[in-house]
């Protein structure tokens, strides 16, 4: 019976995904993950080389999967507010891309996996904000992404923090996005503002 080579990577990028988002790179251990996946481990090191090589292939794969389930859709202020809503909604039911990312600043600081594939993902989300926002710069534009997605982000990593400061009522969750997608809107507002116009460009 052949060895079934891509059931067994997803098996265990599925099994290290959870790991990592909940131990991070450092405190997660392969004997864990390759137990959980029901794999011998040294598939890990087979087709992924070292724990590194699999946070690597995790990270890529949790950021690409998030590319495609939250486009930015529309246009003007309104379109990267609903982009922010649907962003934060999207963290809110899944937190696995924004631990990882978390962790991946902690433990790695600027050293980038993955950095074609996610340059060319950035790239693509700066062009679909400046589609949205014409006459915006490419700095305005990633200025305003990383704004949403440091806001969304620190909503599902950063609990203890969000009650400390706003209380922990039943409708909290709803008022945080509220917060970010006024405050989202009125950033894109202001940059539209003071973008030039086909007239005056």
């Amino acid at each position: 019976m052949a060895w079934d080579t891509e059931r067994t990577k997803a098996l265990l990028l599925e099994a290290a995904t959870s790991e990592f988002c909940t131990r991070g790179l450092a405190g997660a251990r392969i004997d864990r993950i390759a137990s959980e996946a029901g794999v011998n481990k040294e598939r890990i090191y087979q087709y992924f080389g070292n724990k590194n090589g699999l946070f690597d292939a995790v990270i890529v794969a949790a950021l690409s999967s998030l590319m495609d389930e939250v486009p930015i859709e529309g246009n003007g202020p309104e379109a990267m507010a609903d982009y922010a809503g649907r962003l934060f909604d999207h963290h809110q039911e899944d937190a696995t891309a924004p631990r990882l990312l978390f962790w991946e600043g902690l433990e790695r600081g600027s050293d980038v996996v993955g950095l074609p594939k996610r340059m060319a993902n950035c790239a693509s989300k700066v062009n679909s904000t400046i589609a949205a926002l014409p006459g915006i710069s490419r700095e305005d534009a990633g200025d305003l992404l990383i704004t949403i997605v440091s806001l969304c982000d620190s909503a599902p990593v950063l609990p203890a923090l969000d009650g400390l400061m706003a209380g922990n009522d039943p409708g909290r969750i709803q008022r945080r996005r509220a917060a970010v997608v006024r405050t989202v809107y009125l950033a894109a507002a202001a940059l539209a503002a003071e973008a030039p116009t086909a007239a005056t460009a």
